[in-house]
């Protein structure tokens, strides 16, 4: 017999990057809040920076220090145009990257655009114990991460694993 696992809302933090988009108009991110609380979750913050990447470094350091984020989901400067460069705001931040995301996530997403999908740049990992989610800047982009990747990892009644079991904050409530 299965042993019954319960659900455990974690707090998100949600960053738009874009240097265009405002509160008004910023699907992405309303797509990632609405998923997370529909999810059981906790948006506990939700901030639009510029893509730079010291305002990116910033705002997500702010939440790898908070004990009350468990994980952040950023959305846009993920391409390879112009000022993109939430990568590399990122990586620098991270204890340890999760390869796999930025490959599951363009498995699934080639199934969607094809080939365009070689542009994105999606990347994963853990910083202090807060995992760190970093997808495009279209709203389909994140509904495909959300939907297909990230809800499952986010959620503590999947098996075989998630991130949720993982995370050490939680263990020490």
């Amino acid at each position: 017999m299965a042993i019954a696992h319960p659900f455990i809302s974690i707090n998100i933090a949600v960053l738009t990057i874009s240097d265009s988009r405002t509160e008004v108009d910023d699907a992405s991110g309303k797509v990632l809040v609405d998923r997370a609380t529909e999810a059981g979750h906790q948006v506990v913050d939700k901030r639009i920076v510029a893509d730079d990447i010291y305002q990116i470094r910033a705002a997500v350091s702010g939440w790898i220090a908070d004990e009350n984020v468990n994980a952040v989901i950023s959305t846009g400067g993920t391409g390879v145009t112009g000022r993109d460069g939430t990568p590399e705001a990122i990586k620098p931040l991270l204890d340890k990257e999760i390869e796999g995301f930025g490959e599951i996530f363009r498995m699934l997403s080639y199934q969607e655009i094809k080939t365009s999908t070689v542009q994105s740049r999606a990347l994963s990992g853990v910083a202090n114990g807060t995992y760190l989610f970093c997808l495009p800047g279209s709203s389909g982009a994140c509904r495909t991460g959300w939907d297909k990747l990230i809800k499952d990892q986010l959620d503590s009644t999947h098996r075989p694993c998630n991130l949720v079991e993982l995370m050490p904050r939680l263990r020490e409530r």
